[in-house]
């Protein structure tokens, strides 16, 4: 792998970017305070996944209700864009450790009543509702805190890669080991392990991080959060970023969230349904793992816009009926194409000053999370009216086009000269 050019190191960051050993991902996990983190996210990952099943079975269990149950595992979608735009000045307010450490705790806090036998089905939700409040705000401060840690140039795309490729994990892992788990633990049982896991979190990056100063802050925090988010939506180039960051995802989840009704649609059996659910993030980790390994800083920004634009091409398959080993080999190439997130991350952090970069990634994340369950809304309502083969063609076809004018867009705000090996547009 080529190595990346020497940057000057990112205020407050812990390491020397083009000084640290080894190659590819092994840079990244070279950096101590790196690993902390990686270990942190890794298990308030398992917290959020085992409460996710625990209080969706809970909530079926205490109510015998599935409007009631799917909305347990719903609300963990819909405070996202309230959290993320009302909170976001917390990120660049307060020390990010600060911030880190007590949005694992309020979630810990949170658990810890979901846990008790008192705790009735109205505060349940209640209590879901404010762990994914918290999470824009925890995901936006740990995005800014590696840019501090691994620096804003290549380390700090190979960070945030790895901790995508953990979430994508246990998208295929995490809800398996959960349903094991509740075979053999009962519900509020597994939210005392969740608690566990909260903990674990916030000690490991009480002791493994340093304190670094807020970045900036003042005034009425929702003002402040407010003001942060016209800034970051205001400007051209960071708006064109966003965008593309979060509109492939939209369109992209629509294969998943209908996989059981293509599965139903074609006459198969449930354990397809599995597959197509988990094929795709199969794609998205092994496209991230090459892009990361295999691709200089530069190769990763030369294939940003062809893969944002073509990579849900694959998604045409659908209309076609092609046999269901085609349609998996579609979903792997369309989830390969993520790839295109490690150069636009460069790009972003880029483009967004070192004062308001707490306040955009947690815009970032809460607009991530919320315009997948939008998509997912979206293609089940278009679903009751057309063919699942057909909406998801229209999908693919939609998307490209929604992808190419975003990606025409931002490369009329101009792709950035700085450790690319491209010429500003």
């Amino acid at each position: 792998m080529q190595e990346e050019p020497q940057t000057a190191t990112a205020p407050g960051s812990s390491v020397d970017p083009a000084g640290t050993r080894g190659s590819g991902y092994r840079r990244a996990f070279a950096v101590r305070e790196f690993r902390f983190v990686f270990a942190a996210h890794a298990l308030s990952l398992l917290g959020v996944v085992v409460s996710e099943i625990a209080l969706t079975v809970l909530v079926y269990e205490l109510t015998g209700s599935p409007l009631l149950s799917a909305l347990a595992f719903a609300l963990g979608f819909l405070p996202y864009l309230v959290g993320g735009t009302l909170l976001s000045g917390v990120a660049d307010r307060f020390p990010a450790r600060r911030v880190l450490v007590v949005c694992d705790l309020v979630c810990a806090g949170c658990a810890a009543l979901m846990a008790l036998p008192a705790t009735p089905v109205v505060a349940l939700l209640g209590l879901r509702c404010a762990i994914a409040a918290v999470s824009p705000v925890f995901s936006g401060t740990r995005m800014a805190t590696l840019a501090d840690i691994l620096g804003d140039g290549d380390l700090f795309v190979l960070g945030r890669s790895l901790l995508r490729i953990v979430s994508q994990s246990a998208v295929l892992v995490g809800f398996g080991l959960g349903g094991v788990l509740l075979a053999f633990v009962p519900p509020r049982g597994a939210l005392v392990i969740t608690l566990g896991t909260f903990l674990a979190s916030a000690l490991l990056l009480r002791l493994g991080t340093r304190r670094r100063p807020a970045r900036s802050g003042g005034g009425a925090l929702m003002r402040y959060s407010l003001a942060g988010t016209r800034q970051v939506l205001g400007d051209r180039r960071i708006r064109a970023l966003l965008l593309l960051l979060w509109v492939p995802s939209m369109f992209v989840v629509a294969p998943e969230a209908l996989a059981a009704a293509y599965a139903d649609e074609l006459g198969v059996g449930t354990a397809w349904v599995g597959l197509l659910m988990c094929t795709m993030p199969v794609g998205t980790i092994a496209g991230e793992l090459y892009a990361g390994a295999a691709l200089s800083p530069a190769g990763r920004s030369r294939i940003v816009l062809p893969l944002a634009s073509c990579g849900l091409l694959p998604l045409l398959a659908y209309p076609f009926h092609p046999d269901l080993g085609w349609i998996l080999l579609a979903l792997l190439f369309a989830g390969s194409a993520g790839a295109y997130t490690l150069g636009l991350d460069r790009w972003f952090v880029d483009a967004v000053p070192e004062e308001l970069r707490g306040r955009a990634m947690t815009v970032h994340t809460a607009g991530l999370m919320t315009i997948q369950g939008v998509g997912m809304a979206l293609a089940g309502a278009a679903a009751e009216f057309w063919a699942v083969s057909t909406v998801v063609g229209g999908v693919g076809v939609l998307g490209t086009l929604c992808c190419v004018l975003l990606a025409m867009e931002v490369r009329r705000t101009g792709i950035p000269r700085r450790e690319t090996g491209l010429t500003t547009i």
